[in-house]
């Protein structure tokens, strides 16, 4: 009879027993040189620019300090966020009920939703406000009422960013309800919910993971995009800074006061659209 091979190789293991467990092969992590280089460099060249930011005499952070918190500049702030807020409460109203007309069976319904949201996307926002501005060369009268101690500045910059932005939201609110299983709607018909209560219990509430990210980008471009309202002289946040530099001539400065109240406020709001959309996401894939 012929030996087996595993008794002649290892001469302490019987015949037909099974090897022994071989250690497991140890995992070396791949080297990433390159990778540790080029993120050292990135941080040397941002250490050297935050360096020569700061100690650069030429942006006078001392006029920055001392203008950061004048009444001026927090009144500007104060309107700044007032109209951000309105703003985007009207525009979703707006949009909500577009985003239903764009969805409904009726085609004229469809259709004047689609060519609001086609004609407010298509035009800039500073050719409307400056029509809005100009809207009392075409009515000199509204409801007998003159169209000039009617819509001010503050009024024609409500009344453009808010037609502006509905049609932006509209397509937001419609994607957040297209996004809701059918099956769900279908079930809250076969329960005798009108399409109100349908829309309001059921749609949107399962909508909102689809459209709080959205709506929050939204609020941050509002918010900066109010200060486009400074060309038609509403003294925001930026215009209260130009009043303060047209008479200073210290632009740099006035301009980084402005900077740093909106990197601020949108900081702000960026940690409140975090836990809103973690808030949104339990009990679904997206939660963290």
């Amino acid at each position: 009879m012929s030996t087996p091979l595993a008794t002649l190789t290892d001469p302490g293991r019987t015949a037909g027993e099974p090897p022994p467990d071989e250690p497991a092969p140890r995992i070396v992590p791949a080297r990433r040189a390159g990778q540790w280089t080029a993120a050292g460099a990135v941080l040397v060249l941002l250490a050297l620019g935050l360096v020569s930011v700061i100690g650069n005499r030429a942006f006078q952070w001392d006029v920055v300090a001392d203008y950061f918190t004048s009444a001026s500049v927090l009144r500007g702030l104060g309107l700044t966020l007032w109209l951000t807020a309105l703003v985007m409460a009207l525009g979703f109203a707006l949009g909500t009920l577009l985003a239903v007309l764009r969805l409904s069976a009726n085609p004229v319904l469809r259709a004047v939703s689609w060519g609001y949201v086609w004609f407010f996307r298509s035009t800039p926002i500073l050719v409307q406000l400056l029509f809005w501005f100009n809207i009392g060369a075409l009515y000199p009268q509204i409801l007998g009422v003159s169209t000039v101690n009617l819509l001010g500045p503050v009024s024609v910059a409500v009344i453009g960013l808010t037609l502006h932005e509905a049609a932006y939201a509209a397509e937001v609110v419609r994607g957040g309800i297209l996004s809701v299983d059918r099956g769900q709607i279908e079930a809250a018909q076969s329960l005798g919910l009108g399409r109100w209560r349908r829309l309001g219990r059921i749609v949107l509430p399962q909508a909102m993971p689809a459209i709080v990210p959205p709506a929050g980008n939204m609020l941050i471009g509002t918010l900066k995009g109010t200060s486009i309202v400074s060309v038609i002289a509403v003294q925001d946040l930026l215009y209260s800074t130009q009043l303060i530099y047209h008479r200073t001539y210290e632009v740099v400065p006035l301009l980084l006061v402005a900077t740093l109240w909106y990197v601020a406020v949108t900081s702000v709001l960026g940690i409140g659209q975090h836990y809103v959309e973690k808030r949104y996401a339990r009990g679904t894939a997206g939660a963290r």
